[in-house]
């Protein structure tokens, strides 16, 4: 007889997913990464094709059952993560999406959001869902498929979901039509103090509710997956949005502590308890996770480009063949002799929430060299955290002590200790990268009864980043924001 003695996450984030497998000590033992393909057809849109990251997604599970010699009937348990606020509507008749993914980057929707913003409903819609009224989200990008794609009332046999939704109802041959808590709170459509998809909400939107999933909580019986995929039915034990799952990779269970990650973007998270907060500055509530009958929230800042900063110096400029050359040019010069990086690609987020704004480059001289400008772009990513830092500081009056980081960027140990410096206190990298995937790990093993909460505190391990005198750091940050009211004003 098979011990079930494995737990598996499928982590699937912006640009690559990956199928990570944890032993009995929680322990990562394997990893398959797959990329997809990134879809631009037009300015400020950006999409997927969710069956492309459908098929990868079982792929790259199979390549790792195959690698490690390893039976789909030894696996207790499946947690699911991933990038939160893409969007896709697919017809239960058919199994296919209508349309790509639109990703959570995308902007097309930016004018019908402002549209909204002007009938003064803002207030009220951050009352119910602790979020802005932004492209960013679900909801608006909904309502452009069905007025786009579906363009009549026929939306009986369609079906809407975050990729967790997705790839739960292909997993499940299409049974199960279910969210989580976290993933809900990201559509702009869910009210997270009544734990309901809101009426009021839905009618602004001119959404219509049957296409809705169903939402539980974070842990919970999210069915098993079909047979046929894998051999053996896997109970699948957890669903949770990929920041979320970073928090809970990261053992920030305590109210007050903070993670940031430094992915494709910066998402910066703080646990504030059973008791939602909704932040006046241009900070989002979310819902953290729903755990054994409570509902957690954090306070987030979404700052949308990150790892995406270091792509663009690499793809479309061509002065860096990798995150570790950008380190090093970053290190070879003493400044960036002026040169301010405005890093609003997908337009500016938190907190300032202007989805319409590009990036743009300062200060360029006959003597600025590639150097100059990658150590710019570096240094804009510390400026973005900074700011909405001073926010979380300042309205909850609680003084931040330190952070918790992870992320392919936080290896960048130029990054961290610049932004030591700049924050002026100290940064904890964990030792193992995958808290995302660690998340929903961890969350699909307490289900399964293979752990329990202070079992997975102990396996923090951190790289520490103390803050050091850095009069330039500061100095630059002040020309940064010098350049933003042109932006902003």
């Amino acid at each position: 007889m098979n011990i079930q003695k494995y737990i598996l996450a499928f982590d699937i984030g912006t640009s690559s997913l990956r199928s990570v497998l944890f032993n009995d000590k929680a322990k990562i033992i394997g990893i398959e990464q797959r990329e997809f393909k990134q879809h631009y057809p037009a300015k400020g849109h950006v999409e997927h094709d969710a069956e492309e990251i459908w098929q990868k997604t079982i792929d790259s599970a199979t390549a790792l059952f195959k690698k490690l010699n390893i039976e789909a009937s030894d696996i207790a348990g499946i947690g699911i993560t991933n990038q939160r606020e893409t969007t896709i509507i697919w017809s239960a008749g058919t199994g296919k999406p209508i349309y790509n993914a639109i990703v959570w980057q995308d902007t097309r929707t930016a004018a019908y959001c402002n549209e909204l913003i002007e009938r003064n409903i803002s207030a009220k819609v951050k009352s119910k869902t602790g979020l802005v009224i932004n492209s960013y989200f679900s909801a608006s990008k909904i309502r452009w498929i069905l007025d786009n794609v579906v363009k009549d009332t026929d939306t009986e046999n369609l079906k809407f979901g975050t990729i967790d939704s997705w790839i739960l109802w292909k997993l499940t041959g299409g049974k199960i039509h279910a969210t989580d808590y976290s993933n809900a709170s990201r559509t702009l459509l869910y009210n997270i103090t009544e734990l309901k998809w809101d009426d009021e909400l839905l009618e602004i939107f001119k959404i219509p509710k049957n296409i809705l999933p169903e939402v539980k909580p974070t842990i919970n019986d999210f069915g098993k997956i079909d047979k046929a995929i894998f051999g053996a039915e896997i109970p699948v034990n957890a669903l949770i949005g990929d920041q979320q799952s970073s928090l809970f990779g990261q053992a920030c269970f305590e109210k007050g502590e903070i993670k940031s990650t430094y992915g494709t973007g910066c998402f910066i998270l703080k646990n504030i308890g059973e008791k939602p907060v909704i932040y006046e500055k241009g900070l989002l509530t979310t819902i953290a996770w729903g755990i054994g009958g409570k509902v957690f929230y954090a306070g987030e800042a979404a700052i949308f480009n990150c790892a995406s900063i270091i792509n663009w110096l690499k793809n479309n400029l061509g002065i860096i063949k990798s995150g570790r050359e950008a380190d090093e040019l970053a290190t070879s010069v003493n400044d960036c002799n002026n040169v301010v990086f405005i890093s609003a690609f997908s337009g500016l987020s938190a907190p300032y929430w202007m989805s319409t704004e590009n990036a743009e480059i300062f200060g360029l001289t006959l003597d600025t060299n590639k150097a100059h400008i990658v150590r710019a772009a570096i240094e804009s990513i510390a400026f973005q955290v900074k700011d909405v830092l001073e926010i979380m500081e300042n309205e909850s009056g609680i003084k931040i002590k330190d952070i918790a980081v992870d992320g392919g960027v936080s290896n960048s140990d130029f990054l961290m200790q610049f932004q030591s410096d700049l924050l002026k206190i100290t940064i904890k990298r964990e030792k193992e990268s995958e808290k995302t995937a660690c998340g929903a790990a961890y969350l699909a093993g307490i289900k399964a009864g293979m752990w329990d909460i202070d079992y997975i505190k102990k396996q923090r391990e951190f790289n520490i980043f103390t803050p050091q005198k850095n009069d330039y750091a500061e100095n630059s940050y002040l020309k940064w924001k010098k350049v933003l009211p042109r932006h902003c004003s």
